[in-house]
């Protein structure tokens, strides 16, 4: 949309473009953070409080994500769909705070962390794996 300009620092923009981008941010805010920014009618200003919140946000999701990481275990659900689930969460929260999840490492930690009986099963899916790229 060509609003990038709108939360640089001594910007340009215009005032269209100044309302253009409150539009937009706050439709992609969740409903208790509208009302709490109701009052902030400059983008930058909103974007700067928005990226700090988050920011700090990092700091708690993180550790815990990285921690969720380290403790999955594919033995430890009913289902591939169920452990699938909750790998994609981890990985997402992962993500959201810049740390790079190849599919590589998804697969390994499934591999890894798959029963002791599937042993045989598991190193077919790595020579599968391998072979197939």
């Amino acid at each position: 949309m060509n609003l990038g300009d709108t939360i640089k620092d001594e910007n340009e923009a215009s005032l269209q473009d100044h309302a253009r981008a409150m539009i937009f941010i706050h439709h992609h805010l969740p409903e208790e953070q509208k009302t709490e920014y109701l009052t902030i009618k400059d983008p930058l200003v909103l974007w700067n409080n928005l990226k700090e919140m988050y920011e700090h946000q990092k700091t708690i999701i993180l550790p815990k994500a990285r921690y969720d990481w380290f403790q999955l275990r594919l033995q430890d659900y009913k289902s591939v769909s169920e452990y699938n689930l909750a790998l994609f969460k981890i990985v997402s929260r992962l993500e959201l705070c810049g740390e790079k999840v190849t599919e590589e490492d998804m697969l390994e930690k499934t591999y890894s962390t798959s029963h002791a009986s599937n042993l045989l099963l598991q190193q077919q899916y790595r020579e599968c794996v391998i072979g197939c790229n």
